[in-house]
């Protein structure tokens, strides 16, 4: 992977817009691997902020389904800076663009999700979370596409 990161100064800026997206799952205890294709939009809040709204298929075991998600991007202490929500207002991590690289963590229940993100340019980035705990051994590895 490209070790050279985009540094992002407005990061609720840098986000507007839509977003193409594809992710790769794969479960590292049984082997299984999925895929989800479809796109997000991040759209101005009443406020302040980005409403993340992600949308598309996801294939698991030879079956596809619809699959979305809403997720609220709060302005963060800097603009290169957000305090990432779940829908219900539940905090899920906080996210700083500003080097272009971010890791990120998020206890649920006896999992733990850490995420790295990076930024390789104006119109890409991408995601990659690793799911450990008693019952998941995940990664998710997610590619943005402006457009």
């Amino acid at each position: 992977m490209n070790e050279e990161f985009w540094p992002v100064a407005d990061l609720l800026a840098h986000l507007t817009g839509r977003w193409r997206v594809e992710r790769d799952v794969r479960d590292l205890a049984s082997g299984d691997e999925g895929r989800f294709e479809g796109v997000v939009r991040f759209t101005p809040l009443t406020g302040g902020g980005l409403l993340h709204e992600e949308s598309g298929a996801f294939t698991w075991q030879g079956v596809t389904r619809p699959a979305a998600r809403t997720l609220r991007f709060l302005p963060g202490p800097t603009p290169g800076t957000a305090d990432v929500r779940f829908a219900d207002g539940r905090p899920f991590h906080q996210l700083d663009l500003t080097s272009g690289r971010y890791v990120a963590d998020h206890p649920c229940a006896a999992d733990l999700y850490r995420g790295e993100f990076t930024v390789q340019d104006a119109d890409h980035w991408r995601t990659v979370w690793r799911v450990g705990g008693p019952a998941k051994d995940l990664v998710l590895t997610t590619d943005y596409v402006r457009g």
